[in-house]
């Protein structure tokens, strides 16, 4: 089994959709309000009846996003208007290649850049 994609319900689609369209590119699915963003895996938002306003616990889910340069991405998605969480670090003592930066899109969802795992 893998996971295939995550989907953030919204009170307000075209806010969330329009966010996430300038950190991402054009969707490759878009119809009314719903917007599909794919890379390895699927982001998908769209209205939902029981989500109204900002998410109160934002650190239950955090959707990862992996950039190969974390620092110059970071720059990027801030000057698109997402809110700093958490500028870019090193995590660990043992991690000198392995970047993170947290972020919160316009409904407080958090999401984080992070390098690629190397194994």
């Amino acid at each position: 089994m893998k996971l295939s994609g995550v989907m953030l319900g919204t009170e307000d689609a075209k806010k969330l959709g329009d966010f996430y369209t300038k950190i991402l590119g054009k969707p490759g699915w878009q119809e009314g309000d719903w917007y599909g963003f794919y890379t390895d895996g699927s982001l998908m938002i769209g209205p939902h009846s029981e989500v109204k306003g900002k998410n109160h616990t934002p650190g239950r889910i955090m959707i990862t996003f992996e950039s190969d340069d974390v620092p110059a991405e970071f720059d990027r998605i801030k000057a698109a208007g997402a809110e700093v969480i958490a500028k870019p670090y090193l995590p660990g003592k043992d991690n000198k290649d392995m970047w993170l930066a947290t972020f919160a899109d316009p409904d407080g969802n958090y999401f984080q850049l992070a390098t690629p795992w190397k194994e």
